[in-house]
């Protein structure tokens, strides 16, 4: 298993974004776009109105210490899709992510162009949020930042079966994926308690933010943004929140 040091809330909203049904439209620009998200729905009060909202600055850090996280994650089939807003895998079942005494299910991973999380007001080209559910539907979101560098493979596979628009979820013959390439070798987290980072913005998800980035290629970074254009939620305020940044 690999320790985990950070945790990012963007990996939350891609359960909400991979499989409910809005109540409205929404989208990252104009009428429907972050600033009007809360008044588009009731079902989308929060995004207006919460106190505890995703994403946040880093750099905000007002602790640190050591998060016990971990990751138990299996190779299985791709299973990808592009919901009109990202481009998610759906994994099979037996990967885990423990947090403290929490242990959660890993469902799906999905992207954002630029990242959603930043460190001093600052964007990294990309961030993958890994979703994570328990028994009793509580979230955990692990994010991983990714920066420009070299090539990476397990990316390629998700880059090269990315829909260019909406569709269902298939299942790539022949395609195994695994979600340890596209972790840091150290798993050290920011955590904090946040949101949803799309609509409806539900509030209580557990976020980890990996501090160390993964590389990938300028190709692949362009490529799924090509695909997804900006799904960036801007910055959201802490709002009094703890958040522990990585002791070392």
């Amino acid at each position: 298993m690999k320790r985990l040091t950070q945790f990012s809330l963007a990996g939350a909203c891609a359960l909400a974004v991979a499989g409910t049904a809005m109540a409205a439209d929404w989208s990252y620009e104009g009428a429907t776009g972050p600033d009007n998200w809360g008044s588009l729905s009731p079902d989308y009060e929060l995004c207006g109105k919460g106190l505890m909202q995703s994403p946040i600055d880093l750099a905000e850090a007002n602790a640190r210490g050591d998060v016990s996280v971990f990751t138990a994650y299996a190779p299985g089939p791709l299973t990808i899709l592009n919901n009109g807003h990202t481009v998610q895998a759906n994994f099979a079942a037996g990967s885990k992510l423990t947090s403290g005494t929490m242990q959660f299910d890993l469902i799906q991973v999905h992207f954002h162009t630029p990242s959603e999380e930043v460190m001093h007001g600052e964007q990294y080209p990309m961030v993958a949020h890994f979703v994570h559910a328990d028994s009793d539907g509580n979230l955990a979101v692990l994010g991983v930042l990714f920066e420009e560098g070299a090539a990476n493979g397990e990316l390629q596979k998700l880059v090269d079966a990315a829909p260019a628009t909406k569709t269902a979820p298939r299942t790539v013959g022949g395609v195994t994926i695994d979600p340890n390439g596209m972790l840091p070798d150290d798993l050290d987290v920011y955590r904090f308690q946040g949101s949803l980072t799309t609509p409806p913005c539900s509030e209580g998800v557990n976020w980890h933010v990996a501090k160390d980035t993964v590389e990938a290629s300028a190709e692949q970074l362009d490529a799924m943004r090509a695909i997804m254009g900006d799904n960036a939620r801007p910055v959201q305020p802490l709002n009094g929140r703890l958040l522990v940044a990585p002791a070392g």
